[in-house]
């Protein structure tokens, strides 16, 4: 009989995903390596407010800031959105029913080079964490593109020890990847799993091991990544 593989999620997964792995003798356990807080002082909730009055044209990256900046629209905000998919783009047709989303993307660079084609848009308001990437209003910027960035949720970190060893660990997020590192070392057998580039760029500060990249930011997909990864290795 094949032993179990261990993998380790870097961050609580959906319990259908776990029993998906283990119909394929894939075990998985779960540690959170971050924390998300709402983080909307006075001022930045009342321009919030203002906004959703007015045809705007937005940014999501995140669904964490589509959730945070939902607790404070009006269900009839009619903006115009480009956003990352596939899970920001669910979250907002949820929240923004009335709004359009006109460009979606796999990642930020791919995002932002949607919104530079799209010629009608000038200024641009961008709701993100504050631990948000440069990559994204930074081109805009360049291309004369005003960016208005409002934070709306904090990523905390919380680096812990892992005492076991695991086949395979997944990576959610360049700050999970930073904390999780900060604390432990992997051996070189442990393949690493990233939800995307950015992710994935992360990770190769702080180790050579061989990285799997999923092709779609979306957990589902990472986790069939795994599956198919150790179904192959493992047959002889």
């Amino acid at each position: 009989m094949l032993n179990k593989v261990q993998i380790l999620s870097t961050k609580k997964i959906s319990d259908s995903f776990i029993r998906s792995a283990a119909e394929k003798n894939i075990g998985i356990d779960e540690m959170s390596f971050i924390e998300t807080k709402d983080s909307i002082s006075a001022t930045i909730k009342n321009r919030i407010e203002e906004l959703s009055a007015q045809n705007i044209t937005a940014i999501f990256t995140s669904s964490n800031a589509v959730t945070a900046v939902g607790k404070i629209v009006s269900p009839q905000t009619n903006w115009k959105i480009f956003c990352i998919e596939p899970s920001t783009k669910k979250n907002l047709q949820n929240i923004f029913t009335n709004s359009l989303i006109a460009g979606t993307a796999k990642d930020a660079e791919e995002l932002s080079q949607k919104i530079i084609q799209d010629k009608s848009v000038k200024q641009i308001v961008f709701f993100c964490g504050n631990q948000r990437r440069d990559l994204l209003p930074s081109q805009l910027r360049m291309n004369r593109i005003h960016v208005e960035e409002l934070i709306v949720y904090n990523t905390i970190e919380t680096p812990q020890t892992v005492a076991k060893k695991y086949d395979g660990i997944l990576f959610f997020s360049p700050s999970a990847v930073r904390s999780f590192f900060e604390k432990n070392k992997i051996n070189s057998e442990t393949i690493l799993f990233a939800i995307g580039k950015t992710t994935a760029a992360e990770l190769k500060n702080h180790s050579n091991n061989t990285t799997v990249i999923s092709e779609i930011p979306d957990t589902q997909k990472l986790i069939a990544d795994v599956i198919k990864y150790f179904s192959t290795i493992k047959t002889d």
